[in-house]
C-alpha cells in the first residue's frame, strides 16, 4: 500500500533537559524542509545511552508545553515519560506502528552527529523496517561519510533518499536538511544556571538568547538546576 504524500509523521525524541532553541530550530527546519504533517516530541524517561535527566519528569513536561504551544504542528508523545526503565528507540518505533499501523511514513529526526553513532543504537538495523531517518545538517557539520563507520557510511550510500520522496513509503530512506547554526547544548545551559548568583545575575541575559523566555520563567520559578551541572 502506497502511503499518501503529506501523512509523514517527524519524531523528535531526547530527555529536554531543558528543551531550548536549538531544540525548536530543528524541529521548524524539518517542518521546512520535509513533507511532514507533525512533529511529535517524544520525550524519554530514562534513555538508553546515557544518564538520566536531572529535571523531573512532569517539571520536564511542563518546559516543553510551554515551549511548543505557539506551534500547531507541534505534538507532545507522553508514553516514555513516565517509564522507570531505559528508553530505546526501537521499543518507541515498535510502539508507535502498534499504534499508528505499518504504513504511515515514520520520520526519526536526528543531527549530524547522532548519524556518526547510530550502529551503536540498540537494534541498529531493524530500525531502517520501522522508519526513515531524517539527517540535520548545519553549517560546518555536514555529513561526510569519511567520518562514520563503514556500516553506517553503506546504510548511507544504499539508503539516501531526496527529502521530498519520505511521504510516500513508511520506511528505509535517509534523508538530509538544512538547520539553522544553533550551537546550544542542555549541559551547557544547566551549568548557567547553576552558577547564576542571586537575583543580580547577568548570565541570565544570555541565557534568554538560548531558551524561550516562558521555559526560563519556569525554570526560576521552580529554581530548577541551581546545584547541577
Amino acid at each position: 500500500m502506497r502511503a499518501a504524500a503529506g501523512e509523514a509523521i517527524g519524531l523528535f525524541g531526547g530527555s529536554f533537559d531543558p528543551v531550548h532553541n536549538a531544540h525548536l530550530g530543528l524541529a521548524q527546519a524539518a517542518l521546512a524542509a520535509l513533507p511532514l504533517r507533525l512533529v511529535r516530541w517524544l520525550p524519554n524517561s530514562v534513555p538508553g545511552h546515557r544518564e538520566g535527566p536531572q529535571a523531573g519528569a512532569a517539571e520536564r513536561l511542563a518546559m516543553l508545553e510551554l515551549a511548543l504551544g505557539q506551534e500547531p504542528r507541534f505534538a507532545i508523545d507522553q508514553s516514555e515519560l513516565w517509564r522507570s526503565e531505559p528508553t530505546y528507540s526501537i521499543d518507541t518505533l515498535r510502539r508507535l506502528r502498534l499504534e499508528l499501523g505499518m504504513h504511515v511514513p515514520l520520520v526519526f529526526i536526528i543531527g549530524a552527529d547522532h548519524l556518526l553513532a547510530l550502529d551503536r543504537w540498540h537494534h541498529w538495523e531493524e530500525l531502517f523496517n520501522l522508519t526513515h531517518f531524517a539527517i540535520a545538517e548545519r553549517p560546518g557539520h555536514e555529513i561526510r561519510e569519511t567520518t562514520m563507520t563503514g556500516e553506517v557510511a553503506a546504510q548511507l550510500s544504499r539508503r539516501s533518499a531526496a527529502a521530498d520522496t519520505i511521504g510516500t513509503s513508511p520506511c528505509g530512506c535517509m534523508v538530509r536538511f538544512p538547520c539553522p547554526p544553533l550551537d546550544i547544548s542542555s549541559t551547557a545551559i544547566r551549568g548557567k544556571l547553576a552558577a547564576r548568583n542571586g537575583a543580580v545575575d547577568t548570565a541570565l541575559e544570555k541565557l534568554c538568547e538560548l531558551l524561550p523566555a516562558a521555559v526560563l520563567d519556569y525554570i526560576q520559578s521552580r529554581n530548577l538546576y541551581r546545584n547541577n551541572t
